[in-house]
């Protein structure tokens, strides 16, 4: 079985003032289509910057990241928005909403970028998918967090990408609907065959993925 991901010695350094510090250390990894993976680590460790390297929002200094058998380093940046638009669903813990936009305008924005005519009708199905249906024409501010949440879910998953990346997705939210949006997203990609990166310190949630990595100090420590 072929990866869908592949990193090969990736190395990330950012700089405070004159002090270098080196956020990831030579990592290499492979995970496969289907996997639901859980990447542990305290604040700090490199998790979201490893996220960012894989949803090509950042560049390595050092090494290779490649996603679906492409070498994003090879992408120019109007090619990397269209690749990831298409084979990736990203889950912020913020949301990250336009919040002049409906919850199905903010649905419907992948597809919008793929300039798929249908966009609207897949935003309808997919806000059903998450249980809002009744919140189609509601802002961002007129919902709860974890209607937010969902809205979020939907539209990383609207376009049917091979990869979903969440980053701490029920961090800002209460047990029980934390609970209820992972829940619900596990489900979504078991149901859809897609391919999941959780990035979260709570291990519980870890234990309820495939495969686990620990992230500590820029190199994975362990592999459960």
């Amino acid at each position: 079985m072929n990866s869908i991901i592949s990193l090969r010695k990736i190395s990330k350094t950012y700089f405070q003032g004159s002090q270098k510090i080196e956020v990831l250390k030579q990592l290499n990894l492979e995970i496969e289509s289907n996997e639901c993976v859980a990447i542990l680590g305290q604040s700090g460790s490199g998790k979201s910057t490893l996220l960012s390297l894989l949803a090509g929002l950042d560049n390595p200094e050092i090494g290779t990241v490649s996603i679906c058998g492409q070498d994003l380093a090879k992408l120019s940046q109007d090619q990397l928005s269209q690749f990831r638009s298409k084979n990736m669903g990203i889950v912020f813990q913020q949301y990250h909403l336009m919040n002049n936009l409906t919850a199905l305008e903010n649905v419907g924005i992948p597809l919008e970028l793929q300039k798929v005519n249908h966009f609207e009708s897949a935003a309808r199905e997919a806000l059903k998918m998450v249980g809002l249906s009744h919140r189609l024409a509601h802002f961002p501010a007129q919902l709860s967090g974890g209607e937010c949440q969902r809205v979020a879910i939907a539209r990383a998953i609207i376009s049917e990408p091979k990869l979903i990346l969440a980053d701490e997705p029920s961090g800002n939210l209460d047990d029980k609907t934390g609970k209820e949006i992972m829940d619900l997203l596990f489900r979504l990609c078991r149901d859809r065959g897609q391919t999941l990166i959780l990035v979260t310190h709570n291990h519980e949630l870890a234990k309820a993925c495939d495969r686990t990595l620990i992230l500590k100090a820029g190199k994975f420590q362990a592999i459960k």
